[in-house]
């Protein structure tokens, strides 16, 4: 039994792990940048409320990226080719991400409002526009039973990002103005252009290759549109009961995603000041986090995928459950650090869970186009079914908003155990 685990564990000691950390880290610090970050930072700028909502629209490129993920999946940089088709487009998006953000750090939000909201939309863009690559990268580079280990270690570097981007530029901005803490967090993709310098290639073969004969600009577009758009979705449609799988993917992490962005308001309610706030969401949490994906990781490669989605899916919905206690609790720190630290822990175990099974349904042919749809189902409840939980948290009391998330978790369970009957997942 020992040595069964020693054999799983060993596998987070390859060295592509390394580069897994610094790709996770770049792809996971410019969503905070665009989101409670930058509310906060619109918010000391006296930006009306009904603004600072607006403003998380310009996280959509997060859902939609899907639908440029064929560009980059099939088309060489041509300046950028000596890198190889993934590490150059990454290359590539991160100078561009570097920009934007250089770009938002020189604008004052109180007087120029839309353009700091345009250069939201665009540091977002370029954001989902290197998860593509980056996520197509990861799973190129691991075989099957491979993937949970691989995506616990992104997601490691991810929360790591959102530390930088999270706890850090909060408290920066207590010896730096805005402008310069954002300053600070362009510094943030060095460790990307860094790993791309160093990382490898990934030398899984491709069906898709160059064709370098010269054909009419019809022609080259249909078939550009075939095989970069049209194949990928057919391949796709391979698998028995697609409709489900994608469906599955929208329900899976539905519990938690719905709660989020309700999370600090009732932490305010309770009486918890900013620094206990950030401070135990921000600390505490990630590391309940990163903790939960390395041990989901372990736990994936040991039991195999079914068995996790189905016990990580389960306390997902318990760990909500604490939050109940704690609304009876009130203003009680420890407790807030008990609840915290389990939901996240849970947490970290079903999005590496859920990550890997993604990973698992796509054809390395076209692994950016399809993981690029399948992650956009996975954050459309983060970025669209989740605004609605303001109306209902002003409708009920805070216990039965927690119960009633909780209770979000069955849809998604309901529909694993008959995936798992059909050997849809194993």
């Amino acid at each position: 039994m020992k040595t069964k685990w020693l054999d799983a564990v060993k596998i987070y000691a390859d060295k592509k792990m390394l580069a897994m950390t610094g790709f996770g880290f770049v792809s996971g610090f410019p969503l905070l940048l665009v989101g409670s970050t930058l509310t906060v930072w619109l918010q000391e700028s006296q930006i009306p409320y009904t603004l600072i909502g607006l403003f998380s629209l310009a996280r959509m490129p997060y859902g939609f990226k899907w639908l440029w993920s064929p560009l980059i999946d099939r088309i060489h940089l041509p300046l950028f080719g000596r890198l190889g088709r993934r590490r150059g487009w990454a290359l590539f998006i991160e100078l561009c991400l570097l920009a934007a953000i250089l770009l938002m750090s020189a604008i004052n939000p109180h007087e120029h409002t839309a353009w700091m909201a345009l250069m939201a939309l665009i540091v977002a863009f370029f954001s989902a526009s290197q998860d593509i690559v980056l996520d197509a990268y990861r799973i190129d580079s691991f075989e099957t039973k491979e993937q949970g280990a691989g995506s616990a270690v992104f997601v490691l570097g991810y929360r790591l990002g959102m530390l930088f981007s999270g706890a850090f530029a909060l408290w920066l901005t207590d010896f730096l103005t805005w402008q310069q803490v954002y300053l600070v967090m362009a510094a943030g993709i060095s460790v990307g252009i860094v790993t791309v310098i160093f990382a490898k290639e990934p030398e899984k073969d491709r069906r898709y290759h160059e064709n370098n004969s010269p054909l009419p600009f019809r022609q080259r577009l249909k078939r550009f549109l075939r095989e970069s758009v049209i194949e990928p979705f057919k391949d796709f449609m391979k698998h028995q009961h697609w409709g489900l799988i994608l469906l599955f993917i929208l329900l899976y992490r539905l519990s938690d995603e719905y709660k989020a962005p309700m999370a600090f308001v009732f932490y305010k309610d309770m009486g918890f000041s900013n620094t206990e706030i950030a401070y135990v969401s921000k600390i505490y949490g990630m590391l309940a986090t990163i903790v939960g994906g390395l041990v989901g990781g372990v736990y994936i490669k040991k039991f195999g995928l079914a068995n996790a989605l189905m016990l990580f899916g389960i306390l997902q919905g318990v760990t909500n459950m604490v939050y109940i206690a704690q609304s009876y609790a009130g203003d009680n720190v420890y407790l807030l650090s008990l609840t915290i630290c389990m939901d996240n822990l849970a947490a970290g175990m079903g999005t590496t869970a859920l990550v890997a099974y993604m990973a698992s349904l796509c054809n390395v042919a076209y692994s950016a186009t399809q993981y690029a749809l399948l992650s956009s189902l996975m954050s459309l409840p983060r970025d669209i079914f989740a605004s609605t939980s303001g109306i209902l948290a002003d409708q009920v009391s805070w216990g039965l908003f927690f119960f009633i998330a909780s209770l979000l978790v069955f849809p998604g369970l309901i529909l694993l155990v008959y995936m798992i009957k059909k050997k849809m997942v194993v």
